[in-house]
């Protein structure tokens, strides 16, 4: 397949890099400054227990969108932030058959980016430990598996003209990703995926970017531990309202996990952070806390943690 990465950071080069060392045609979309790093060094993974090295002509790496004019299929892996933003960029350069996919935190990047496409867009949920400690190189953690389905009802209702995204496309996706490495499943209920790798989101990104900490110490701090638990308990409330309906028990159960098979991980939000960039957190607590607006759910501890984050970024607009 021909396929380019819109958004080329921690997650685009790692699932695009994993395609691309498979031997499938790569046309990256990057930052200036990243573009230019990887033409010339070429993308690395380093993995825990394995290194590649991917150079061009294997890959395309360009920041000029026009790159992806005749793309089979886009993984779209800009931030939460530049959903829109990107989407302008990108829409004028697709085929009319190319089909889209959201590999982005949050729940509504789909339809939001379906809204300036004017096309359907794939729903993913995506399971992966990365980072980019520098331009060109990726470091990947753990897991790496994706989950997607059928656009949402809200995609459907709006998509009056689009071409659909059929049963046959999803799996023959499937098969590609699964042939590179890319564990990958087909699944009906991908919204209820969605929320709950956003309860995840909600539940760490938040707290590992104020205390500046990793999963295995936050779950390790009882007080946390605590204010952790009743912040899940205000997403699965949202969620029941908003017609998902998370069960508790196994919500719980996958946060626990988390920490347990990440320990050293710290959030996207941290890394952000760290380094003084905007975050995604309009789009994790944030939306949590618009959607409990809207439907009449009372989220304070989203909310307190919400504004905190909002708080330390407003210093970075002043720098």
């Amino acid at each position: 397949m021909r396929i380019g990465v819109m958004g080329t950071g921690a997650v685009g080069g790692y699932f695009g890099g994993m395609l691309a060392k498979a031997g499938h045609e790569l046309r990256f979309i990057a930052r200036e400054h990243q573009a230019q790093a990887i033409a010339s060094g070429g993308l690395s993974i380093r993995s825990a227990t394995w290194q590649s090295t991917l150079h061009v002509p294997h890959i395309q790496v360009s920041s000029d969108p026009s790159l992806l004019a005749d793309c089979e299929g886009i993984l779209f892996c800009v931030k939460s932030t530049d959903t829109e933003a990107a989407s302008i960029q990108i829409r004028d350069h697709l085929s009319q058959d190319c089909w889209v996919m959201s590999l982005q935190n949050g729940v509504d990047n789909p339809i939001r980016a379906q809204k300036l496409l004017n096309r359907l867009v794939i729903p993913a949920v995506v399971y992966v430990a990365t980072a980019m400690p520098e331009p060109g190189l990726i470091e990947h953690f753990g897991r790496g598996d994706l989950v997607i389905g059928p656009p949402s009802e809200a995609q459907q209702a709006i998509a009056s003209g689009h071409e659909r995204i059929s049963e046959a496309l999803l799996q023959n996706i499937r098969k590609v990703f699964i042939a590179s490495g890319i564990p990958l499943e087909v699944s009906a209920n991908v919204q209820q995926a969605l929320w709950s790798k956003l309860l995840v989101n909600c539940a760490y990104n938040a707290i590992s970017a104020l205390a500046q900490t990793d999963y295995g110490r936050l779950t390790a701090h009882e007080p946390i531990r605590q204010t952790m638990l009743a912040l899940i308990h205000e997403v699965l409330a949202v969620s029941h309202a908003a017609g998902v309906g998370l069960q508790s028990e196994a919500s719980i159960a996958m946060c626990e996990k988390i920490a347990q098979a990440m320990p050293l991980q710290r959030s996207s939000t941290a890394q952000d952070i760290a380094r003084k960039k905007r975050t995604e957190i309009d789009h994790l607590n944030g939306f949590v806390v618009r959607e409990g607006q809207r439907l009449s759910v009372a989220t304070p501890v989203n909310q307190c943690l919400y504004a905190l984050v909002k708080l330390i970024e407003s210093e970075f607009d002043k720098a």
